[in-house]
């Protein structure tokens, strides 16, 4: 599985930001909580350089309480300011400007020195495609500044959104990279919706994810779905097989089926993928900090 998904509008993103970075003081990264390696964009890592970075750790209501714990370390340890957010409901978003104050302590200290009173601080607010860095700035500035959509790539061109009269804050399209190099990235980000459907299979989509929480997170699968014991994944079945029974038990207990009384598999992933991406499902986080940043297989 290839994703190739690199429009135009991305190379010119990515000039932007570069030219963009001299007027701002602070980066802030808006990732989802849920995929902290994949919604990552390893390109920003480069453009961003030396800059002060906050990373902001959304949707952070929908992971694992417990792995928002260590990812916040983790990103700590690499030298980043970490924020946990939600945006939708504004949770976490009233800390936003005093992270970044703190974030940049020593700066604030030095224009003071200077006599640099009524500066305001510049911060660029950046990520991939819908992870929600529109709806994110609009509960900053408490307004409706930044175009919101939920369908990648809404914010086309730059937009200053002043918050107060000390900080700004520059809104950047969702930039991605020219192809996923890991196929496990393209999966993650199609599970909350950071890539559009029609690339992916829905079906195939749901065996991936019914097949992770079943290795990872089955109490949370058996109550959701009421599902008796899960079945053990057999002797040398491929994790989409197995995920495709889990599919199968799940389907049955909803009462999904197709002419013939064959389940109807489609229908129960794309309820699956709905309920995972609106949080009805619990909170689970796809990925661990760590060596290999992923979590291990089983």
């Amino acid at each position: 599985m290839n994703i190739q998904w690199y429009p135009g509008h991305m190379t010119k993103t990515r000039r932007q930001i570069q030219a963009d970075l001299k007027q701002v003081d602070l980066v802030a990264e808006l990732i989802d909580a849920r995929i902290p390696v994949s919604s990552r964009n390893p390109d920003i890592d480069e453009l961003v350089g030396e800059k002060p970075r906050l990373i902001v750790l959304n949707r952070a209501d929908q992971a694992d309480p417990a792995m928002n714990k260590a990812w916040a370390d983790w990103f700590r340890q690499k030298g980043c300011s970490v924020l946990e957010t939600n945006a939708r409901d504004g949770r976490g978003v009233s800390q936003f400007s005093a992270a970044i104050r703190e974030a940049l302590k020593e700066k604030l200290e030095q224009w003071r020195a200077k006599g640099l009173v009524g500066r305001p601080v510049r911060a660029m607010v950046v990520g991939v495609p819908n992870v929600g860095k529109s709806t994110f700035i609009n509960q900053v500035a408490k307004k409706k500044s930044a175009k919101a959509g939920n369908k990648p790539g809404v914010t086309r061109g730059k937009q200053w959104v002043s918050v107060d009269a000390g900080l700004e804050l520059l809104d950047t399209p969702g930039i991605l990279w020219p192809k996923f190099e890991d196929e496990t990235t393209g999966i993650h980000l199609a599970f909350t919706g950071a890539v559009k459907d029609e690339i992916m299979d829905t079906e195939t989509l749901g065996c991936h994810l019914m097949e992770f929480l079943g290795r990872h997170y089955p109490a949370a699968l058996q109550a959701h779905y009421k599902l008796p014991e899960l079945p053990e994944p057999r002797e040398g079945e491929e994790p989409v097989s197995y995920g495709y029974r889990l599919l199968e038990l799940a389907g049955q207990k909803r009462g999904m089926r197709i002419s013939g009384g064959e389940v109807d598999t489609e229908r129960m992933a794309k309820a699956l993928l709905d309920e995972y991406r609106s949080g009805k499902l619990g909170r689970f986080t796809l990925e661990a900090p760590g060596p290999e940043e992923r979590w291990k297989e089983k």
